[in-house]
């Protein structure tokens, strides 16, 4: 049910949202009979540039994350805060069929971690070091 959430939305943190029978379906020729894919074509030609893919068969949401700094390894995956906006858009989800108190409190503190987030990487720029491996 929290994946059915997702539904629809196909970006997250402005990175693409790649659902996995989607591209199934637009690339039949790279998967066999059984369902597996071509591996090799999936790494080479979907992973570099995508980082959160979503099973909807297999109630399924997976990240990328970044390697290193991007400055100095370019963008090879998502932040955190990807992570953390995933989870408020399926709590959000969740809320409009389940509201509760739990899920606006659980709810504040997501945008409260965001906030915390977003502070830190002004921090960084107004330093100078935002993309760096250094404090």
């Amino acid at each position: 049910m929290a994946i059915e959430t997702l539904e629809g939305i196909d970006k997250i943190g402005g990175f693409d949202v790649i659902v996995m029978d989607v591209l199934r379906e637009n690339y039949p020729e790279k998967f066999n009979e059984s369902g597996s894919m071509d591996w090799k074509w999936f790494e080479k030609d979907i992973r570099p540039n995508n980082f959160i893919y979503v099973r909807q068969d297999k109630n399924s949401l997976s990240f990328t994350l970044q390697n290193g700094a991007i400055k100095e390894n370019g963008i090879n995956g998502c932040q955190v805060d990807t992570i953390i906006e995933a989870a408020k858009l399926i709590l959000l989800g969740l809320d409009k069929k389940f509201s509760c108190r739990e899920n606006k409190t659980a709810l504040v503190g997501l945008q409260t971690a965001l906030n915390a987030l977003a502070n830190r990487k002004k921090d960084r720029e107004t330093r100078g070091v935002e993309g760096e491996s250094r404090a």
